[in-house]
């Protein structure tokens, strides 16, 4: 592996820092995004037992709060029960913004690495042309220098491409699961607006 990145050049160290930030970025993302975890399976009849028992607190409503970005919504509904449908619906749905936003998190920086990836690659292929051309002399051709030049064009095209791949995947992937993560949140959401008022009537 040694031997592969000097014989990329210098070019290849940006392409390795990104490789790594970007795996941290998935590894994260990967332990933090698990469905249990953002959607406790059976947090919204416990919010809603909550509720019907009127034993709502402020360190209920806390906990809850800390429990998940579902809780998070939740809480902002159940410190609001006693508004109008449209007030509690307002605060739920600033929750829930701010839950998304939490979900997102990092995703730009993981399809930034997706998208520069290939164009660093390419910056290295541009590196290794000069290489080449400069092997070129009045005496001949160096092949020492012409080999390296190509080494570090084929090298850094190779990883940039072999980082960008994985990356644009779960990009996609990563972007789906916080698409549909929210839109779960909202239905749970509605119902629990939906129970709370036809409780009222």
């Amino acid at each position: 592996m040694l031997a592969i990145i000097l014989a990329a050049g210098w070019p290849i160290w940006p392409l390795l820092i990104a490789s790594i930030i970007g795996l941290a970025l998935v590894i994260e993302r990967l332990v933090y995004l698990r469905r249990s975890r953002i959607l406790p399976p059976d947090l919204l009849n416990q919010v809603v037992r909550v509720y019907q028992s009127g034993r709502i607190t402020d360190d209920v409503a806390d906990k809850l709060e800390q429990n998940s970005p579902l809780g998070h919504v939740l809480a902002a509904g159940l410190r609001n029960v006693d508004a109008p449908r449209e007030v509690m619906k307002e605060a739920i749905e600033e929750a829930g913004q701010a839950a998304a936003h939490r979900l997102e998190r990092f995703l730009t920086t993981l399809g930034t690495i997706a998208s520069l990836a290939p164009l660093m690659g390419l910056f290295g292929t541009v590196v290794g042309m000069i290489e080449i051309f400069a092997s070129q002399n009045a005496a001949g051709t160096n092949p020492a220098q012409l080999a390296h030049g190509i080494s570090i064009a084929l090298y850094n095209t190779g990883f940039g491409l072999a980082i960008a791949m994985p990356a644009l995947v779960f990009y996609r992937h990563f972007r789906a699961l916080v698409d549909g993560f929210v839109v779960d949140m909202e239905q749970q959401a509605v119902k629990f607006v939906d129970i709370v008022h036809d409780v009222r009537r």
